[in-house]
């Protein structure tokens, strides 16, 4: 499980720097380093906390983590879609942020 990728992803595909989700998840940014490049596992409230800065449920923060043979036991169809519906939601969430600016 690449827990550290997943945040990676997510923060980036929600045009956050690292020191910007570190301040939403009142975490160093210097922590949030060695999390995105696997080099420390967070504890389960830490990874709630950097889920509700990303805005996202937890659950999905693990599947995107899902090393592909963790996953096996699911159809590539259904893999595939959950991805799709969890790309969308991080896009969905930042519009509405954009938005909120303007």
């Amino acid at each position: 499980m690449k827990l550290g990728r997943a945040i990676k992803l997510c923060r980036a595909q929600k045009n956050l720097t690292q020191s910007a989700l570190a301040k939403r998840c009142d975490i160093s940014d210097s922590y949030l380093s060695l999390l995105e490049t696997d080099q420390r596992d967070p504890a389960f409230s830490t990874l709630e906390t950097i889920a509700r800065g990303l805005e996202i449920p937890v659950s999905m923060l693990v599947f995107l983590a899902a090393d592909a043979a963790e996953l096996e036991v699911m159809t590539s169809d259904v893999k595939e879609k959950i991805s799709a519906a969890i790309m969308q939601l991080l896009q969905a969430t930042k519009d509405d942020r954009q938005s909120t600016l303007l």
